[in-house]
């Protein structure tokens, strides 16, 4: 197969290996031979587009033709501009169907007092601001006595934030440090403040609200002579009430997964984004919960979304959530399809509306149980739907402080990067995997060679189970995982 059409409307096909002009490939039946030579995962014309016509991928929308394009030519930034605008007005038309299973899985995690469950049983040191970072990171180190066996680690954070912010900017950055805090991942945790910033210990309990106290531990080092003795005073203690716990069976509906990409291709919609859907749909079904982001990659695909919301009042925060993210664009002057990036449009991926359709097939066929604030925690199990930009590290943040204990993320391009809970990463072809084996934990390029859709989404669900069970490390885990990424929307004094 040298080219692929994803759905009976389209007028375009992915290229699944580089043609080569002159080269001929069959769609529909219908030999078609190429006017120009063109990558894998990039589009091609299956018949005559006018000037103006919409170009048709997944069935949609992803543009429209800046000029007549021919059978057989090259579709891509050229000859297609975007069809997004400004704020547009929805109306609720629900389209969902339930989904249930009799299957039932289990994963071997820990049981956290509150009721939560864990899949790692880690101590966790967060900083207020940036100004304690060299002082938390030093009581990492020194706290490496403290670690037993049944601590999987002892964990500092930095991030450059927590002082001379405002408003909402200070209460988003708040509500991302709350969010880690409450994480069950972290059997214990150290808070270490500075004592004079704005977003001081203080005003992060007011944020965070009650916490055990034998959990959670507070340290403001101007109060301190010497602020590294009390630290590790501190950690010591907590250490002893992680080395408690131990992994116990718990059903999957307890999971939390997180569903991000980044660095996509051509491939990313037709492979890896898809086994997320199915994935997520299968967990769901099993009681599970997902968390979808990325609200600038919803645009052009927001509808689809917003018809699977379970209550007029979700779609309503829906509409909200995908109108505001565009007024956040434009009160910095910023076009609305300013996406997506070099490395996407050198995979084979043409506008926004085009990332976003295969973007958002990473939330599968499920209902969209709630619609979350930055910060906010899941509070209904099924899909749930975030508010977060696109950028990789600030996203999978977002989700982590949302509370999902895993990360999934899909890449056609290839990314090491890791955030405080477990990132997988899922190949959308298979020469990726085979380049970036260090990076990339699982292929979904697979579906390309002949494998099933659902044979391998039961090995998939079977693998993450493997990783929440510790038996298995996600590759980003043998990396660095220090730094924090937070949304960051306001002035700095």
């Amino acid at each position: 197969m040298k080219a692929l059409k994803i759905h009976v409307s389209d007028n375009v096909a992915v290229c699944v290996n580089e043609i080569l002009k002159g080269d001929s490939f069959e769609i529909d039946g219908k030999t078609i031979v190429a006017n120009d030579s063109i990558p894998a995962g990039h589009k091609v014309a299956i018949r005559d587009i006018e000037m103006g016509e919409n170009i048709i991928k997944y069935g949609f929308p992803i543009g429209h033709a800046k000029t007549d394009i021919k059978v057989g030519s090259h579709v891509h930034t050229p000859n297609v501009k975007s069809n997004l605008g400004e704020l547009l007005d929805y109306e609720y038309k629900p389209d969902f169907s339930e989904l249930t299973s009799k299957e039932a899985k289990t994963f071997m995690g820990y049981k956290r007092p509150d009721g939560k469950v864990g899949i790692r049983n880690e101590v966790w040191i967060i900083p207020t601001v940036g100004c304690v970072n060299s002082i938390v990171r030093t009581l990492e180190t020194q706290a490496a006595d403290f670690k037993t066996e049944n601590i999987d680690g002892i964990f500092s954070y930095n991030h450059p934030y927590g002082c001379s912010q405002l408003g909402d900017d200070q209460e988003n950055t708040l509500k991302y440090l709350a969010g880690l805090i409450r994480h069950p991942n972290a059997a214990a945790v150290l808070v270490v403040g500075l004592g004079c910033e704005n977003g001081n210990i203080a005003e992060l309990k007011r944020v965070l609200g009650e916490c055990d106290e034998n959990r959670v531990k507070f340290l403001v080092c101007q109060d301190y002579e010497d602020e590294i003795a009390k630290g590790c005073e501190i950690l010591k203690e907590l250490c002893q009430y992680a080395d408690r716990f131990k992994r116990e069976e718990c059903p999957v509906s307890e999971l939390i997964v997180g569903l991000k990409c980044g660095g996509s291709d051509g491939f990313s919609g037709i492979t890896a984004n898809p086994l997320l859907g199915a994935f997520s749909d299968k967990l769901i079904s099993m009681g599970g919960s997902s968390i979808l982001t990325e609200v600038p990659e919803m645009f052009g695909a927001e509808t689809i979304l917003m018809n699977r919301c379970r209550t007029e009042n979700e779609f309503e925060k829906m509409v909200a959530l995908i109108n505001n993210f565009k007024q956040y664009f434009m009160r910095y002057g910023e076009k609305v399809d300013e996406n997506p990036s070099p490395g996407n449009k050198a995979g084979g991926i043409t506008t926004l509306e085009d990332k976003s359709l295969g973007c958002v097939q990473k939330g599968g066929t499920g209902v969209v149980e709630a619609v979350l604030s930055y910060g906010e925690p899941v509070y209904k199990k099924g899909l749930s739907v975030l508010q977060a930009p696109g950028n990789d590290l600030v996203a999978a943040n977002a989700l982590v402080a949302s509370g999902a204990h895993i990360v999934l993320f899909t890449t056609g391009r290839g990314t090491p990067f890791g955030c405080p809970v477990p990132t997988v990463k899922i190949s959308s072809n298979t020469a990726l995997f085979n380049k970036k084996n260090n990076w990339i934990d699982f292929n979904a390029g697979a579906l390309l060679e002949g494998t099933d859709m659902d044979s391998l989404s039961d090995q998939f669900i079977d693998f993450i189970i493997q990783i929440a069970s510790g038996d298995k490390k996600a590759k980003s885990e043998k990396l660095d995982k220090h730094e924090l990424a937070i949304f960051k929307d306001g002035v700095t004094l």
